[in-house]
């Protein structure tokens, strides 16, 4: 990524969550002021710190630096980098982490890493004394836009992703933007579908923004900081009205039905398939779908795959390295989804580009016709 002279401002997204309600900040700098964002926020003066080993060699001397001069007393634990790291196996060591810390009711565990990181710790948070206060600094920029957004927590099983896990909102978000400048551009375009998926979901005038501008976004500065606060936003809105997923929520699934069954397929080997190439991949699919299905026009299917190829994303199940299992397998992985209700297949299909809707009774003969026709045998 190209570093960026100009000092961009911050900016802060609300989730409006009544007595639970946090702020999302965004901007450059915030893990150098963490400290005194965090104390001006919370009156605990414990903190446990949950790095991995790649984020942990860059920012986790600076942070725990900052919560020293500001009082906090804290401890850190720095796990292994990778998806396979949301499991029960690192699960209990962060546990043992925020209870050897004493973490009381007004002390707080903070996630420091991407979306694994995210997950896991916040997990942890929401279990250990039956709920501890958590603040998510998220480093990439899928859990930036994303991830460490709406509460979501959990480690994943040989069932599937994200099947073991609980709603636990942070008390803040701070997401800071010079440390997306030291993402490889895989990781960055891997996060920029997340961005992409809130144009597609509902916002069509975000979309074309996107197609507009995306060199810009990549290139860092306040096109990134626009793209970053409106996916926020985008995702705030949606969490205030639906928290736990019973109706709106479920859109921001856009392409996750297909990505989640491709990240199982690949045993979430993050060498063939990273969760935001599959989220790509999947919104693909979950267009082309649609319009197999005669809910929409195939020109917003070429359209998105355009989109999201100009950018140097995945497009289809023949680009993930190394060979598939059979479209058996990738129905079940698909059929264990938390959107599954009743047995019925809920996917999140779409009538046009930003125009996507809830279909919860989706025939699993269809599905299964359509990725023969895309799988790469």
């Amino acid at each position: 990524m190209n570093t960026h002279a100009i000092i961009a401002p911050k900016r802060t997204v609300r989730v409006d969550l009544a007595d639970r309600s946090y702020d999302i900040l965004i901007g450059p700098g915030l893990i150098a002021s963490a400290a005194s964002e965090i104390a001006s926020r919370l009156k605990g003066r414990r903190m446990a710190v949950i790095t991995d080993e790649n984020v942990g060699a860059r920012y986790l001397a600076p942070l725990m630096d900052s919560l020293a001069e500001t009082g906090i007393q804290a401890v850190s634990l720095a796990l292994p980098a990778g998806e396979k790291t949301k499991s029960f196996e690192h699960l209990i060591p962060v546990c043992d982490t925020i209870l050897g810390a004493r973490i009381e009711r007004n002390d707080a565990v903070i996630a420091l890493g991407g979306g694994v990181i995210g997950d896991l710790t916040g997990f942890a948070a929401g279990i250990a004394r039956r709920g501890s206060r958590f603040i998510q600094i998220p480093t990439s920029l899928l859990a930036q836009v994303d991830s460490s957004v709406g509460g979501k927590t959990g480690i994943n099983s040989p069932h599937g992703k994200n099947l073991i896990g609980v709603f636990h909102q942070p008390d803040l978000v701070l997401a800071d933007t010079d440390v997306l400048d030291t993402l490889s551009p895989r990781e960055f375009r891997a996060g920029y579908a997340e961005v992409a998926k809130y144009g597609l979901i509902d916002k069509p005038e975000f979309f074309d923004w996107l197609e507009k501008n995306w060199q810009a976004v990549f290139a860092g500065g306040e096109a990134r900081i626009e793209a970053i606060a409106t996916s926020c936003q985008a995702k705030a809105d949606v969490v205030a009205a639906d928290e736990r997923e019973n109706g709106r929520r479920a859109l921001l699934n856009l392409g996750h039905t297909f990505g989640h069954a491709l990240e199982a397929a690949t045993d979430y080997d993050g060498s063939r398939l990273v969760h935001g190439e599959g989220v790509s991949i999947g919104m693909v699919l979950a267009h082309q779908f649609s319009a197999r299905m005669n809910l929409a026009s195939p020109d917003d299917a070429t359209r998105v795959e355009a989109h999201l190829k100009e950018v140097g994303l995945p497009t289809r199940m023949s680009d993930i390295p190394g060979q598939l299992p059979p479209v058996e397998t990738l129905m079940n992985a698909i059929a264990q989804d938390k959107k599954v209700k009743g047995g019925q297949l809920t996917f999140i299909l779409t009538r046009g580009i930003g125009q996507s809707f809830v279909a919860d009774d989706v025939p699993s003969s269809e599905v299964v016709r359509f990725l023969e026709e895309k799988h790469p045998q």
